[in-house]
């Protein structure tokens, strides 16, 4: 996946909003030592400070490691592949936000979750459930579909219960698994859908004239307008899956 930072950080900086409401999971401890596993440009990183000073921030992305490292200096922030930390009984915590539907390896993540995690320690994490976005995935499929031009963007979005029994098989105890909507305004009235798509479709966009993106943006925006639109602003059909577990 290809990451635009910039555009992340000052167009969907409703990824880590909705994310501060994750952080009340996290116990204050000074002792504690936090992962933030795929920690983008760094907002949630910089507010486990407030719940111990021992904090990592680490994404596979080198441009949000980039704006992160910019917009929190001193901070620890680490490129690097989720299912291949090198830390073994390392952490209290691993906490993530809005990262793990993009790795399709799910037993390779939580095996290397379970594996930096000290013994007693926890995940804490929230990212996109069964049926998120669903709407959305299904008008660009089509525009895409209409023009011969096969998707590349992949997602994973487990139901609770598939999600209960992967945790289980990688060794980790589940204490919450539970699965809501989350309808969530996007930013730049008319055009916050296409900013959106920009961002998240981009595997598949990238490689496509400006001209032909403009053309699928709007099949894409007649086909939601009577669902998402609510006269001022796009409103995504989102969906997340909240989990704690225990090692």
């Amino acid at each position: 996946m290809d990451w635009n930072a910039d555009l992340y950080e000052n167009k969907h900086d409703f990824v880590a909003e909705y994310g501060m409401d994750l952080l009340s999971n996290v116990p204050e401890n000074p002792d504690q030592s936090i992962l933030d596993l795929g920690c983008g440009t760094g907002t949630l990183t910089h507010a486990l400070l407030e719940k111990s000073p021992f904090v990592t921030g680490m994404d596979a992305s080198p441009e949000m490691i980039i704006k992160a490292r910019q917009l929190y200096p001193g901070m620890d922030f680490r490129v690097m592949d989720a299912c291949r930390m090198p830390w073994n009984g390392w952490f209290d915590i691993v906490f993530s936000n809005a990262a793990f539907h993009w790795i399709p390896d799910q037993g390779a993540l939580l095996k290397a979750v379970f594996r930096v995690l000290k013994p007693q320690g926890r995940l804490i994490c929230e990212f996109g459930a069964h049926r998120n976005i669903l709407r959305i995935r299904e008008a660009f499929q089509a525009s895409l579909l209409g023009k011969e031009l096969p998707a590349k963007t992949r997602f994973y979005f487990p139901t609770v219960e598939e999600y209960q029994c992967l945790l289980e098989q990688a060794g980790l105890h589940p204490e919450t698994v539970m699965d809501f909507d989350r309808p969530t305004p996007l930013k730049d009235g008319p055009d916050g859908l296409r900013n959106w798509a920009r961002q998240f479709f981009w595997a598949d966009l990238k490689d496509r004239h400006e001209k032909r993106r403009i053309r699928i943006f709007e099949e894409m925006e007649a086909a939601l307008r009577n669902e998402l639109w609510d006269g001022s602003q796009w409103v995504a059909d989102y969906r997340r899956i909240r989990v704690t577990a225990v090692k």
